[in-house]
């Protein structure tokens, strides 16, 4: 599959420099065919212009561009919106609070909240999709290096990994997913969420997954130990080798509170890594489609 070219700095700021380029194309995107109004539909309206607001002509219901989006009620410029977007869509080490509030000149808080409102709205894309076909699935450990046991007994986060792969056998989609432990039950609710029924799953021959042949799948495994490492599960081993190098490198270790969140992240960039001329307007799209995410956790 062939990768497109991604949008240059340079060429984003031509197209998006301004706050009014930045309305205008959120107005596209946002209502493709034309105005439709919220709540009833009609598609006439007048445009309030000290208030940027559209009022709907029949319900006289008024709505903003950002109204219904994670953008809600914001404060904060459209142009610095774009830009969060753009720098985590494109960034595959992905970007922290702390360098976020650096390049766009905002306060680490500021930062923390967009980040986790972008990251919603790309746990509720992915959300959309099933794995399907041939699925491999294993378990990984993420944490800072703590005393005690290592591998399943570790006391380290944990999470199920299943990749999904083409006809050609290459990776094509990835999902991530933070449990408590290693369990019959906890694999089995993970498969019944992200694969769909009759898929054949591959894993290790560790007992959690073996009641997956009873659930609706196909499954096969092997002892790992007996395999040759180069090649069993290498495609999802070199991904679980990522994702601790993304979590270890770019947020130092992190805590389970947040964890699941960058996972997202993780995988809607690895589900869209064939498309980079087009990853910004598909998390603008999402950021659009997502419905508003209070945010009252905390910072970490």
């Amino acid at each position: 599959m062939a990768k497109g070219k991604a949008m240059s700095l340079i060429e984003f700021q031509q197209a998006f420099g301004t706050e009014e380029k930045c309305a205008n194309y959120l107005v596209d995107q946002r209502w493709k065919e034309g105005f439709s109004c919220p709540k009833c539909a009609h598609t006439t309206y007048y445009y309030i212009k000290t208030r940027k607001l559209f009022e709907c002509c029949s319900c006289h219901y008024q709505t903003s561009i950002t109204a219904g989006t994670i953008m809600h009620k914001t404060k904060l410029s459209l142009t610095t919106w774009f830009w969060a977007m753009y720098l985590v869509a494109h960034d595959k080490r992905g970007k922290s609070a702390l360098s976020l509030s650096q390049i766009l000149n905002i306060n680490y808080r500021t930062a923390w909240h967009m980040l986790r409102k972008i990251r919603a709205a790309m746990k509720e894309r992915d959300s959309m999709y099933l794995l399907s076909g041939v699925v491999e699935m294993d378990d990984a450990y993420f944490g800072a290096p703590r005393k005690g046991k290592d591998g399943r007994g570790t006391s380290k986060s944990k999470a199920v990994i299943a990749l999904s792969k083409d006809t050609q056998n290459h990776p094509a989609f990835l999902r991530i997913e933070v449990i408590d432990k290693v369990s019959i039950n906890e694999i089995k609710c993970v498969a019944h969420t992200w694969v769909q029924s009759g898929s054949r799953i591959i894993s290790d021959g560790h007992t959690s997954y073996k009641p997956l042949a009873n659930s609706g799948y196909l499954h096969s495994s092997k002892a790992y130990y007996k395999e040759n490492p180069d090649t069993f599960l290498k495609m999802l081993h070199n991904i679980i080798g990522n994702a601790k190098a993304y979590i270890q490198g770019t947020y130092h270790g992190l805590g389970s509170d947040y964890l699941q969140s960058y996972f997202d992240e993780f995988c809607f960039r690895f589900n869209r890594r064939f498309y980079p001329n087009e990853i910004f307007d598909r998390l603008l799209n999402a950021c659009i489609l997502s419905p508003p995410h209070p945010i009252t956790e905390v910072s970490a």
